[in-house]
């Protein structure tokens, strides 16, 4: 007796069609059309509240990165680097392949129908037909020819075409991240180059009145007025800015090329100045608000193409599943044909082939078998991937909102010891020079006055780079504005 068998939501069912009406069959195969098991997105596997935020309304997504990183300076080099940057011109070029790659698989939901036309000539021996005569034969053709194309009963084609969508679409995500990460690391660059700018007109303020005291002491030594001693301890003040000025000059020539890499040209950047207080010329990054809950994280691109590289291992499963069941397909051709062109298109050259096949493997030595737990075991796989991309991206937020949290009270502390330290060396001067203490007091201070003017700039770096890794943990603006139009699973379109 004829069985029915299909998936359903508990496995694998069947059931004798003898004992079923026509109608219930038909609903059965057509509830067929897909044997993916039902996607349900994996709960967070992380608190839903980061510790070091206040409690918030969620906010849709992040203010967009010409409103977060509003310096016009900083906006042009960004916009330079995503026109040339070449990793992310690698990315939309894998979007586009990723694009073409669902246009071909979804083709085959559908039949491939060409035009042909043929002439046969032929010549038959005389001794091989029953004239005894050499035969030279002729056969014109024209039709429409429909290629094999297999009736997707089981959703075998649809789970494909499913997961070709999803893999496109995680395609797409990854390329948003990508430029997500590339605004970040642009704006990182910008501030080391600025900060080094800073630090280095502080130690070429430093350099220049070292020097004008090295000439002084020098004088001094020359009439007699002051110790050799005095003089190269002051020397050694002036060797140590003459130092730190070439290490930052180094460092800087280092993360200018490393952003020109960035942008793909020489960047633009704003000539270093003088300044009389160690403090960043601007603050060119407004503060990212409190409260965020971690649902916030969903809108990470990295999160987003991860749970489409899941949904795509899911509708895999359906296409492994539906290779247990046959596989029909339709091969045929119509038009006219005429052993003389001249009669090629007359009365009674009709002409049509039609060919349906039906194919189901017996034995396979259990490949069948084993193609579905390869693609469950992946779904599976799939799923790791996703908790695990949320969890790093929860500590990726959780660390800089720590971060913004303890350098902000680093950076006050950093304030107070530089002004310690200038009143410290103001002392140590006077009593220095009224003849109350040695001149290496003045050396201690004048050493730990240069690394405190230093220290305070880079902390003033962390804490505004702080909120750029904050911004990039969350994804930026989420990326919502998609490079290519994107098709829906449901609609073939």
């Amino acid at each position: 007796m004829p069985v029915i068998t299909f998936w359903g939501e508990h496995g694998m069912m069947s059931f004798r069609t003898a004992a079923l009406p026509l109608s219930v069959v038909a609903m059965l195969v057509a509830g067929c059309s897909s044997m993916a098991p039902d996607y349900v997105r994996p709960a967070l596997p992380v608190p839903a509240q980061y510790d070091a935020a206040a409690p918030a309304p969620v906010p849709a997504a992040l203010a967009g990165w010409r409103t977060f990183f509003s310096d016009p300076k900083l906006q042009a080099l960004i916009e330079q680097a995503l026109r040339n940057n070449r990793d992310v011109r690698i990315a939309v070029l894998r979007v586009e392949q990723a694009r073409a790659t669902y246009g071909i698989q979804r083709a085959d939901l559908f039949p491939a129908i060409g035009a042909q036309a043929g002439l046969d000539r032929s010549r038959v021996p005389g001794d091989l037909n029953l004239t005894q005569q050499p035969v030279i034969a002729s056969q014109y053709q024209v039709g429409l020819g429909l290629a094999s194309w297999e009736l997707d009963f089981w959703g075998r084609v649809r789970s494909l075409r499913d997961a070709a969508l999803e893999e496109y679409l995680a395609s797409d995500a990854m390329q948003r991240a990508a430029t997500v990460t590339l605004i970040a690391q642009v704006a990182q660059s910008w501030l080391d180059l600025r900060e080094l700018d800073q630090r280095i007109a502080l130690a070429q303020r430093t350099l220049a009145t070292r020097q004008e005291s090295y000439r002084i002491f020098s004088r001094r030594v020359e009439v007699g007025s002051t110790s050799r001693l005095n003089l190269t301890q002051v020397e050694t003040l002036l060797i140590q800015a003459q130092s730190l000025t070439v290490q930052l000059q180094q460092e800087r020539d280092s993360k200018r090329h490393a952003l020109q890499l960035l942008i793909g040209a020489t960047p633009d950047l704003p000539a270093p100045s003088l300044s009389a207080d160690a403090a960043l010329p601007d603050t060119p990054l407004p503060p990212v608000p409190a409260g965020l809950p971690s649902a916030l994280l969903e809108q990470r691109p990295d999160i987003v193409a991860a749970e489409h590289q899941l949904k795509a291992a899911n509708a895999n499963i359906g296409a492994a599943r539906a290779a247990f069941f046959p596989r029909i397909a339709l091969t045929g051709s119509i038009g006219t044909a005429s052993a003389e062109l001249s009669g090629l298109f007359g009365s009674g050259s009709r002409a049509w082939i039609f060919s349906p096949n039906i194919a189901l493997p017996l034995f396979d030595g259990g490949r069948r078998r084993d193609n579905l737990s390869l693609a469950e075991a992946r779904r599976d796989s799939a799923v790791a991937a996703y908790e695990k991309t949320i969890q790093g991206a929860f500590r990726d937020v959780a660390d800089a909102l720590s971060a913004r949290l303890w350098l902000t009270r680093q950076l006050e502390i950093a304030g107070n010891a530089l002004r310690v330290q200038r009143e410290r060396a103001r002392l140590s001067q006077l009593r220095y020079d009224n003849g109350a203490a040695p001149f290496l007091d003045v050396l201690d201070a004048q050493r730990d006055l240069l690394i405190a003017e230093q220290q305070l700039v880079q902390v003033q770096r962390a804490v505004l780079s702080s909120n750029v890794s904050l911004y990039t943990a969350l994804g930026g603006d989420g990326g919502h504005a998609a490079t290519h139009p994107l098709p829906t699973p449901g609609n073939p379109s």
